[in-house]
Formats: structure tokens, C-alpha cells, sequence
């Protein structure tokens, strides 16, 4: 069974949309079909160019009567009550706002909504004007139905439409053979999916990284991860253009979904790196303009000689998340190459959630703002655990029902586990994993705040905060840190800066810290590791 819907499958699906009393104009072609699956008892008027108010569907073969007709010269029928009248008032209705909606076909819709529908450009095409255009800025809304892709396999939804245009920013909504693209001001999104698959079946089931506990497969659906895709897509300014240097894991949604998606939906090639070597990506690196790593990556190309300023020249975008960036790294990147890395956050059940703007200021240690479609809401105060809603978060842990249900809230946000805090425009902070939260003497300690501080010391290269138990205050602050230094002086030149209660007690110096595959900091093995330091 196909997949794709037939033309007048569209049109039907269209037609389902159309209100009662809506004044509704079918352009010329396939959008005509729409007329012949309205419903019967819905009260929909079709009005044509050509002057005809409460224009009915097609008429039966042999039925027809070429003295009445649509603007495309099609035999139409009429409705009890239908009048008739000079096109230039019809017209007038249109360019005047009377029109509830207006149905058209195209060759091209950008993803702003710009329409072409009467010229390809080509030399020997005729072109096919009509009322498109005073539809186009007339109409409340603008409807167009098309099949998706070309002959030759092109999109017909695009960046930037190629084709003269018809109108700009005019059209809301795409219904095309295999789904419904609402185009709206803050980007495209996927409102419904057709065929054997539906924008809501699951289409993978993801593992999550488990460094907190046992790993859950994440359920994502086709929907969740088309919203995501287009939404990235705008958020990074992908285009035909680029060329992605790809050498993540393909277990993971940062290589297997964010990175592949964004290059699949642009026509965009990559250069497709089996794993990270310093060698392999700076060999790659001419050739290409955007590069996606986790934070090891940028540390090991920023430790090897041959990368330089002039090494970089060519990328437009360096895009880092799966953990966070230390500010020492993005402050050393951009000296190195004179680029700010766009850091952004997501997890496997919601694939990216915020990041920070394309164009626009990069803050170190900031993930940014909340993606097209994303709410966002810090639960518990200014500093709190985070919770999102939207079109790309999971459906659920796969045989785990019970788990699921503790996720979610009753208003149905996700409650991602992470703790941060938002600014009043809306950029975002992550202090950390709610479980790593150490609770000493009852008071809070948030381990990133500590970190900050530690991290910015003369010999400490990264540090990794976590709680231990202890008699006295139930949790113990312990910082476990990369690098050189003294211990008592470590100590002592933090409670200089931070309350009693956050200074570590102990600091241990170790030569590397426990990741998982993608390359963050397992907490809950120093905790295991550490858990005796007070006994």
C-alpha cells in the first residue's frame, strides 16, 4: 500500500479543514478538486475570478454545460443561491479582504511562506499569472496543495523559492502527498502525516545515555522528529550550501538524528568520518562549513598544533552539545579562530531543546533559547528543575509505564531531570542533573556553580563536583578535579569565594574523569568511587 496520497485524497484533506461559512476561492488545477469533497451538510461558498458566488463541485459526466465555468474554463455546477457578476467586482472581493481562504497550487513555498505558482523561469514556459497574485495578499489565508517533490525528486518546499515569486510571507499552511506543514512566523511544522504511517507511530526507539542510572529507551514518534529537524534546520540556516563534517556516533540522537537530519533536509553532503580523529577532521575541514561535536572534540583539535585560525577559515558554524562546554574552552576556541561555538542542549527524549542564536550573542555556559515550538518552565523558583511541552518530546519509556507516568507532569510537561534557570528573554542556564543536587546541612549546592569557580583556578583543566555521605550535614561537598595543585590551598581559596556550606571539603586530583560514550561525566561512579571519603 503507497504511502502518498493521491491528488484527491489532498483535496479531501484539505476540504476537512474548511470551516462552516467560510468564503473559500479554488484556484485554477488541483485545487479545484477541493469542491468535490466538501461535506454536504457543512455551508462552505466558493467564489471564482470569473464572477460566481456559491459555485458547487464538479458536475456528473455528461452533465456538463461549457456556459458555465470556473476560471480555469472547467464545466463547474451551481449552488441554490448563486449569483453571478462582472470579474472586476470579483476581483474587488478579493483584493479587498473578503475572502475567508483562497486554495492554490504551486511550483515552490519557502520556508517563510513566499509562494511561486506562475512561473518556473524557464524560456519556453508560459506563464500563468491569473488571480494568483490578488488572491496571494487578498485572502485571510492562503492554502496551497501540492504533491511535495518533483519529477526528479526535488523538494517543492524549500529555503528560498528559486522561481519568480507569486506573493511574500502570504502562505499558512502546505498540504502536500505525504504530510501538513504549518508555516507560521517562528518556522515550519509537520501537523499531520499520511499513509500507512501517521506523524504519531514511533519511529525509533533511542537509548538513553544512562549516566545518572539505568539507561530507558526513549519512544520518539515520525512527528517528533520531523518538528525537531525542521526547527534546527531554521535555527542553524542550513542550506544546499553547506557541507557537514560528520564524525559522531550514529548510536546517539546527536549524530544519528540532529546532525543527519539537518544535512538530509538541506540536500546538503557530508563527510562522513567513521569516528573523531584529530587528522581525519582536520584533513576534512577545507572542504566543509559546519562541524557538530561533543566537548572533547574542540578540546583535543585545540590541543593539536595544526589547528589554527586559518585551519577553521572555511566552516561557518561549530555547533557543540551531549555535555556542557567549559567557559575555558569557548573562551580558548575563540581566540584560537576567532569563531564562537554555538552550544545547545537537548537529551534523547526530546532530541534539542534550546540553543543559542545563529545570529545573534553566544554566551559562554548558556544553552541558549527555547527551539520553535518548545515551552520551557523552571519549576520550584528562580533556580529549578526544568520542564518542557512540545511537538518533539517523547512519547514515553518503551515497557515502562510506571517510569513514564513519573516523568510527566499532569499539565503534560516532560520533566527532564536537569536543573537551570531562565532569564526574563527567555536564554537559558543548566546547573546540573537534579540527582547530582548534593543537600548539605539542608542547604542546596548546585555542583555547576562550584565547578565555575574551580575550573577558572590556575592548574585545574576540568573538576567534577559531587556529594558523599557524612555524619554530620548528610551530604559533603567533594570536588574530584583534572590537573595540579594543593589541597588545602584549593580549599581555602574557594571559601573565599563561596558560602561554608558550598566550599568542597575534600578535593581529590585525578588524571582523567569517568565519561560515557558521548562523552560526559559519569557522577554517579565518583559518587560510588568517593562514598567512603567521611565514613
Amino acid at each position: 500500500m503507497s504511502t502518498k496520497l493521491t491528488r484527491d485524497q489532498i483535496a479531501a484533506r484539505v476540504a476537512q479543514d474548511i470551516p462552516e461559512g467560510a468564503y473559500v476561492n479554488l484556484g485554477i488545477g488541483l485545487p479545484t478538486l477541493v469542491a468535490n469533497h466538501l461535506p454536504a451538510d457543512r455551508e462552505v461558498i466558493l467564489h471564482t475570478e470569473n464572477g460566481m458566488l456559491g459555485m458547487g463541485p464538479a458536475p456528473a459526466k455528461g452533465q456538463e454545460d461549457y456556459d458555465l465555468i470556473n476560471a480555469g474554463k472547467q464545466p463547474v455546477t451551481e449552488l441554490p443561491g448563486c449569483s453571478f457578476f462582472h470579474h472586476a467586482d470579483s476581483f474587488a472581493m478579493m483584493r479587498g479582504g473578503h475572502l475567508d481562504i483562497c486554495v492554490l497550487g504551486a511550483f515552490q513555498v519557502s520556508q517563510h511562506g513566499d509562494l511561486a505558482n506562475w512561473h518556473t523561469g524557464a524560456p519556453d514556459a508560459i506563464p500563468a499569472v491569473g488571480g494568483a497574485m490578488d488572491l496571494a495578499i487578498g485572502a485571510k489565508d492562503v492554502f496551497v496543495m501540492m504533491e511535495l517533490q518533483t519529477r526528479e525528486g526535488q523538494s517543492k518546499l524549500v529555503e528560498a523559492c528559486t522561481y519568480p515569486l507569486t506573493g511574500v510571507r502570504c502562505v499558512s499552511r502546505v498540504y502536500t502527498d505525504v504530510a501538513v506543514f504549518d508555516i507560521r512566523a517562528d518556522g515550519v511544522t509537520v501537523t499531520d502525516m499520511f499513509g500507512d504511517i501517521t506523524a504519531d507511530d514511533i519511529s525509533t526507539i533511542i537509548y538513553t545515555s544512562g549516566t545518572t542510572g539505568r539507561s530507558k529507551g526513549a519512544m520518539l514518534s515520525h512527528g517528533a522528529l520531523a518538528a525537531n529537524a525542521l526547527a534546527l534546520h531554521q535555527a542553524w540556516g542550513f542550506s544546499e550550501r553547506d557541507v557537514l563534517l560528520h564524525a559522531l556516533p550514529i548510536f546517539h540522537v546527536h549524530g544519528l538524528f540532529v546532525a543527519t537530519h539537518c544535512a538530509l533536509l538541506s540536500g546538503a553532503p557530508m563527510a562522513w568520518l567513521a569516528k573523531y580523529e584529530d587528522a581525519a577532521v582536520l584533513k576534512a575541514m577545507p572542504d566543509c562549513t559546519v562541524m557538530m561535536g561533543v566537548p572533547t572534540f574542540y578540546t583535543r583539535l585545540l590541543a593539536n598544533p595544526g589547528f589554527t585560525r586559518r585551519a577553521a577559515a572555511h566552516m561557518r558554524l561549530f555547533i557543540s552539545g551531549s555535555a556542557p562546554l567549559l567557559e575555558s574552552t569557548f573562551a580558548e576556541f575563540e581566540a584560537r579562530t576567532g569563531q564562537r561555538i554555538l552550544e545547545r542542549y537537548g537529551m534523547s527524549e526530546a532530541v534539542i531543546i534550546t540553543s543559542n542564536p545563529l545570529d545573534g550573542e553566544r554566551i559562554a555556559g548558556s544553552v541558549g533559547y527555547p527551539l520553535t515550538g518548545v515551552e520551557l518552565r523552571i519549576a520550584g523558583g528562580e533556580t529549578g528543575g526544568i520542564e518542557i511541552r512540545g511537538p518533539s518530546v517523547f512519547k514515553g519509556y518503551w515497557q515502562m509505564p510506571e517510569k513514564t507516568a513519573e516523568e510527566f507532569t499532569e499539565d503534560g510537561f516532560f520533566i527532564t531531570g536537569d536543573v537551570g534557570r531562565q532569564d526574563p528573554d527567555g536564554r537559558v542556564w543548566i546547573s546540573g542533573r537534579a540527582k547530582d543536587l548534593i543537600i548539605s546541612g539542608g542547604f542546596n549546592v548546585y555542583p555547576k556553580e562550584v565547578e565555575l569557580i574551580l575550573d577558572e583556578m590556575d592548574g585545574v583543566v576540568e573538576s567534577a563536583v559531587v556529594g558523599v555521605p557524612h555524619a554530620d550535614f548528610g551530604e559533603a561537598v567533594v570536588a574530584v578535579v583534572i590537573g595540579r595543585g594543593e589541597e588545602a590551598g584549593m580549599i581555602a581559596a574557594l571559601r573565599e569565594r563561596l558560602a561554608a556550606f558550598k566550599t568542597p571539603k575534600r578535593v581529590f586530583f585525578v588524571d582523567e574523569l569517568p565519561r560515557n560514550a558521548m562523552g560526559k561525566v559519569q557522577k554517579n561512579l565518583l559518587r560510588e568511587q568517593y562514598a567512603a571519603t567521611f565514613a
